[in-house]
């Protein structure tokens, strides 16, 4: 079985909103999945989506492959988490 970390379509008319999920590589965009690995809200403000980042590494390493835009959310997760770090180095270093 070939898995595929892809987005999976939920929501209503004109309010889209995706679940990343883990599925087989031969199911249809809504159809079963093994794992829900997060969700993205396009039309959200500010964070518009949340990773289970150390589910998506274990399906990695098992093989799964990632769509493009999956990919995109993952290094703006990265991103995200390395900026956070680096404010909390600022913060505790200021003498205040």
């Amino acid at each position: 079985m070939s898995v595929v970390i892809r987005m999976r379509m939920m929501g209503g008319r004109n309010d889209d909103v995706f679940r990343i999920i883990a599925t087989d590589k031969r199911s249809p965009r809504d159809g079963k999945y093994l794992e829900n690995l997060g969700w993205y809200a396009p039309k959200m403000k500010g964070n518009n989506f949340m990773l289970k980042m150390d589910r998506i590494e274990y399906w990695q390493k098992k093989g799964a492959i990632i769509s493009p835009k999956v990919l995109t959310l993952i290094k703006r997760q990265k991103k995200m988490s390395r900026e956070k770090s680096a404010d909390m180095k600022d913060g505790s270093s200021s003498p205040n």
